[in-house]
């Protein structure tokens, strides 16, 4: 199956939804949600520096690029570009704070033209579900980093016995 034949935006409202499911349990083999009772775990933004620089690679049939930027002022601020030879399919643009003793990802997503998915007092929050030395799961989205040049990323979509992941693969972008 080809997620990317399908409408881009229509996909990714799929894992916009934050998980109404309560930490850390397995959604499918890269993905966790809280478990019921048990709290988002304590996380600073060092926890996420290596997650800092510019980013290439492919997912749903398309090329990306991503940039974080480092910890500064209380944030991350991260870039996201999906295209492919027919164009930009779409952009998002990402904080990552600290708010009640973990981190918070927050994600507003356009359209080629810039136009905003989601309304302009909207924006997609994910809380950290789970944390290890090299990951870090938001419940819809997992990152691991592989080595100081490559990271591993799965998107959740669907939910339930429905549920079902998709790569995304980092690749560091050298400083010139």
């Amino acid at each position: 199956m080809r997620i990317i034949s399908r409408d881009v935006r229509s996909i990714f409202i799929l894992w916009l939804l934050p998980s109404i499911l309560s930490a850390a349990e397995p959604q499918t083999e890269h993905t966790y949600r809280l478990a019921d009772g048990e709290q988002h775990p304590a996380a600073t933004l060092d926890d996420a520096k290596w997650m800092v620089g510019s980013w290439a690679g492919t997912a749903f049939g398309k090329r990306f690029e991503e940039v974080w930027n480092p910890p500064s002022a209380g944030s991350m601020v991260g870039m996201f570009k999906l295209f492919g030879d027919d164009g930009v399919s779409m952009y998002e643009l990402m904080v990552m704070t600290v708010e009640d003793g973990t981190l918070s990802l927050k994600i507003r997503h356009f359209d080629p033209d810039f136009t905003a998915w989601e309304d302009k007092t909207e924006d997609v929050t994910l809380k950290l579900v789970r944390k290890d030395e090299d990951e870090l799961h938001f419940g819809t989205i997992s990152f691991y980093r592989r080595g100081q040049d490559r990271i591993d990323a799965y998107v959740l979509f669907g939910e339930g016995d429905d549920a079902f992941e998709r790569p995304l693969v980092y690749e560091r972008i050298p400083s010139p």
